[in-house]
């Protein structure tokens, strides 16, 4: 039941449907395991076989063609190996044998198949990298690909973010992706991250308050300076070369947005140095504006760049 704009259900139509309908196509056939793409599905039956019906642009049901299917068909291409187990990504399907040998097939533009290309495969290919390990478990995402082996080893490929800079702090460090988006990890007591954390907690999966101190032990993204932040800004890293236009960000800057208790930009009568805490020759202004978000009134707010060597 559900969506069925290219026949995923396998009810021989494309007409959505908002109650469970029997599949007719697996009348006398148990079976014992069915995965969803994103507008496709497999299934494995107990005795070991695979069947894909749906969207089949990029030959992810395994049926040697990119046509849809509006009903389950058999995969037949599977060299006599019976199936145990199957899962969808968003275009592309894996399976595993009887034996634990991993198969995939459908779309590969991130690699996310494993085979060493970027070739779309129309039939199942078993993947020649982990032929020598048994797979117990998988999962497929929109872009990559995920496998577990009997003995505890966890395998993942495809689609990932290339990072393109990286900088260290005394206890941190930052990197920007290709995309120039922003990432921190490490410590973080004096808010050096730029999460806009600055209480006393250990983040591992979840926040976990504890009395020592912030560390990220996983990268997670500087929304105020990345291209896909929440707050849709980004701020201009002030190290910019004006020849390749490559720009970096370096640990021994720190930032801070300062508006005064009426919301309004603090204004200084004498050049740069206007705040008591910041040496006039120490401090570079970028004046930026801080839209509506979540209730918060428009303001206008300093962005002071220390450049001094850091103090944690």
């Amino acid at each position: 039941w559900g969506r069925n704009q290219n026949g995923q259900l396998g009810l021989g139509s494309t007409e959505d449907s908002l109650v469970p309908q029997k599949i007719q196509a697996f009348q006398g056939i148990s079976i014992k395991m069915v995965a969803a793409g994103a507008e496709h599905t497999a299934a494995v039956s107990e005795e070991g076989a695979l069947y894909g019906w749906g969207w089949g642009r990029y030959g992810n049901l395994g049926l040697g063609d990119r046509n849809d299917r509006l009903v389950p068909e058999k995969v037949s291409t599977l060299n006599g190996e019976k199936m145990n187990m199957v899962a969808c990504g968003w275009r592309h399907t894996i399976s595993v044998s009887d034996t634990g040998r991993l198969y995939t097939y459908g779309w590969s533009k991130y690699g996310q198949l494993g085979h060493g290309d970027f070739e779309d495969h129309l039939v199942p290919h078993k993947v020649e990298s982990l032929a020598d390990s048994f797979i117990k478990q998988i999962a497929g995402g929109w872009r990559h690909t995920m496998a577990l082996t009997s003995d505890g080893k966890l395998y993942g490929w495809g689609w990932n973010k290339k990072v393109v800079q990286v900088s260290c702090g005394w206890r941190h460090t930052l990197a920007i992706t290709e995309e120039k988006n922003v990432f921190s990890w490490g410590r973080g007591t004096n808010g050096q991250l730029g999460h806009g954390e600055s209480t006393d907690r250990l983040v591992v999966d979840q926040v976990v308050t504890i009395s020592v101190l912030i560390i990220r032990n996983v990268p997670k993204i500087i929304e105020a300076l990345s291209v896909d932040g929440s707050s849709g800004q980004q701020i201009e890293s002030s190290k910019l070369d004006p020849l390749s236009g490559k720009t970096w960000v370096s640990p021994t800057e720190r930032y801070a947005i300062v508006p005064d208790e009426s919301g309004q930009s603090v204004h200084s009568g004498k050049g740069n140095g206007g705040d008591v805490s910041v040496p006039e020759n120490d401090v570079k202004r970028i004046r930026i504006k801080a839209y509506k978000l979540r209730g918060v009134c428009k303001v206008s707010v300093l962005l002071l760049v220390f450049i001094t060597t850091i103090i944690m």
